[in-house]
C-alpha cells in the first residue's frame, strides 16, 4: 500500500475530467505536488498542482519529463482518446492512433518512470481501463482498453521486485466531456477518484468502481456472447 500524504504524483492527462478529479482529490489527501500534464497545459490556481505539457506518444517527452519529475512516487496513466467509429470502418490511422495513446503511451509512462518509482522506495502505478476491457462492441477504444488491462497485470509481475504497487481501473462511463455524447448512465469523476485512492492506500491490485464493472467481471466466466456491450448515443 501506498501513502498518499506527502506524495508526489503525477497524472497524465490531468487537466480535465477524470484528470482534475485524481489531482483535486490527491491534493486534498495531503499530496506535497501533483504533476498534471496536457498537451497544451494551462495554468493551476494551486502552488501544488503543477501542469507540464506532455504528449504520451513522444518518447523524447515522457523521458524529459520523468528526468525533471524524479521526486514522482504514483504515477496515473490516464491520458487516453475515444474514437467510436466501428472497427471495419473506421479510418486505420485512427485505430493506430488509438493503441499509440491508449495502449503504447501508457507503457510509455510506466517504462520511463519505473526508474523513477524504484529510486523512491517503490510507489505505485495506477492504469485506467475499462469495463470495455471486457465487453465487446467498443471498437478500438475497447480493444485498446483490453490491451492495457493485459499490459498492466503483467507490469504488475514485472514491477513487484521493485516493491512498486500496481492497480488496475475499471469502471463504466465517467461524467466526462469524453462521453458527453454517449446516453448512458455515469458515475461522477470525483467518485471515481474516490474509489481509486482507497484502493491506493489499501493495498489494492485491482479497482472495480461501480456495479456494473462488478456484474461485467463476474460474466467473465460465462458464454462470451454475454458480453456485448452496447452503448446509445
Amino acid at each position: 500500500m501506498v501513502a498518499i500524504e506527502n506524495s508526489v504524483a503525477l497524472v497524465t492527462g490531468g487537466q480535465r475530467g477524470l484528470g482534475k478529479a485524481f489531482a483535486e482529490a490527491l491534493v486534498e489527501r495531503g499530496a506535497a505536488k501533483v504533476y498534471v500534464t496536457a498537451r497544451k497545459p494551462a495554468t493551476s490556481d494551486d502552488p501544488r498542482i503543477l501542469p507540464v505539457a506532455l504528449d504520451v506518444t513522444d518518447q523524447d517527452a515522457v523521458s524529459s519529463l520523468a528526468a525533471q519529475a524524479r521526486e514522482v512516487t504514483i504515477v496515473i496513466n490516464n491520458a487516453g482518446v475515444l474514437i467510436p467509429s466501428p472497427l471495419l470502418k473506421a479510418d486505420m490511422a485512427d485505430v493506430v492512433a488509438t493503441f499509440d495513446t491508449n495502449v503504447f503511451g501508457a507503457l510509455r509512462v510506466a517504462r520511463t518512470f519505473a526508474p523513477v518509482l524504484a529510486a523512491n522506495g517503490g510507489g505505485a502505478l495506477v492504469d485506467m481501463h475499462s469495463v470495455l476491457s471486457w465487453g465487446a462492441g467498443a471498437a478500438a477504444y475497447g480493444a485498446s482498453k483490453a490491451a492495457l488491462w493485459s499490459i498492466t497485470n503483467s507490469l504488475r509481475v514485472e514491477l513487484a521486485p521493485q516493491g512498486t504497487q500496481v492497480v488496475g481501473v475499471h469502471l463504466g462511463l465517467a461524467d466526462t466531456d469524453m462521453v458527453a455524447g454517449i446516453s448512458a448512465p455515469k458515475v461522477s469523476p470525483a467518485e471515481v477518484a474516490i474509489a481509486v485512492l482507497d484502493g491506493l492506500e489499501s493495498g489494492a491490485d485491482e479497482v472495480l468502481v461501480d456495479e456494473v464493472t462488478r456484474r461485467m467481471k463476474a460474466a467473465l466466466s460465462g458464454p462470451v456472447g454475454g458480453l456485448t456491450v452496447a452503448i446509445g448515443r
